[in-house]
This record gives structure tokens, sequence and C-alpha cells, in this order.
């Protein structure tokens, strides 16, 4: 269960145990979180981003870095320590771990007051350089094809060759055979 919280915003310590323990299950099942500084941002901007985010069934949440420091402890997460710094939204994606990124970085060109920091892709730290990168890469299905046509290129030079070598014994076979009747018929 997530909490909406903000700067100023005073926790009672069971909450604060109850919001750590959310952010390191959310830590531990995401294949990506990517860092984003949202200064500058109303309220509405932030629920489209949230909107925008929630089509492709990602999360996105504005966290108190002190406790969200102590919940990444143990967690991938915790290769990003460094950028929980200043105000912090963090993106969850619990499947496509590239998607969230394009989303992030399509969002940031229309509304320049989102910075996509770093960010941890499968148990990777991401600069935001690397995670431009990442959102250059062609979905899944197509990496997929991709794959399967390099495998196929040369399965398929190799069966032409067979089958190119085959043909030609087969046809000196044929000429010996016609050979060896024109030999014999005279």
């Amino acid at each position: 269960m997530w909490h909406r919280w903000g700067r100023g915003c005073k926790l009672k310590k069971s909450e604060k145990a109850e919001v750590i323990k959310d952010l390191r299950d959310g830590f531990d099942r995401a294949k990506a979180v990517i860092f984003t500084d949202y200064r500058g941002l109303t309220v509405g901007e932030l629920s489209d981003l949230r909107e925008l985010l929630r089509e492709g069934d990602f999360e996105y949440r504005v966290v108190k870095n002190t406790l969200a420091l102590i919940a990444s402890e143990g967690t991938p997460v915790s290769l990003a320590k460094d950028s929980f710094q200043g105000p912090v939204g963090l993106a969850f994606s619990y499947d496509d771990p590239v998607i969230p990124v394009k989303k992030l970085l399509e969002y940031s060109k229309k509304n320049e007051k989102l910075k996509v920091g770093a960010g941890v892709i499968e148990g990777s730290l991401c600069s935001s350089d690397e995670l431009k990168a990442v959102a250059e890469t062609p979905p899944r299905p197509v990496l997929l094809s991709m794959f399967i046509g390099g495998l196929q290129s040369p399965l398929n030079k190799l069966a032409y060759a067979l089958s190119a070598t085959l043909s030609k014994v087969l046809y000196g076979l044929e000429a010996l055979k016609k050979q060896k009747e024109e030999s014999e018929n005279r």
C-alpha cells in the first residue's frame, strides 16, 4: 500500500515502518526503478505523469529520501543511494524495464521541468545517458525477431550450400552415366 506524503509531512513511527516495508517490497520486485527530479512540476503535471505511466502499468511515487534510503538497503536499488538527494520521484516497473524509461524521457521532452536521473534496471545502475540509450532500444518482440532472423541466416546459407553441393554431385553422376551409356553404345 502506497502512501502519499510530501516534504514536511510528519509520519508516526508505525507509518514510517509501513512505508519502508512497502518501498522495500517495491524495490525488490521492480525490474526498473528510475529516479527523477520533479522540481517545478505542478500537481496537475505530476498527475498527468502518473496517468501516463499508469497506462503502461507502472507506478510513479514521490518519496522521502531518508525512508527510501533505509528501504533500499539490501536491494538492487542500494546501488543508486547517491541519487536520493533533493526532491525525488521514482518510477517503478515490474514487467518491462524499457517502456517506463521511454515514457519518462518522452514526458521530459514535453515538460523540461522533469529531469530523468539515474536508474536501476534489472540490478544494474544506469546513468541518465545510459537510460537514453536504453530508451532507443527496440521493443522486446522486435529484438527477438531480429535474433531469430540472425539465427536463420546462417542456417539458410548452410542449407543452400549443401543443396548446391548435392546438386553438383547429382549433375556429375548424371554426366558420368551419359558418358558411360555413350561409350557402351559405340
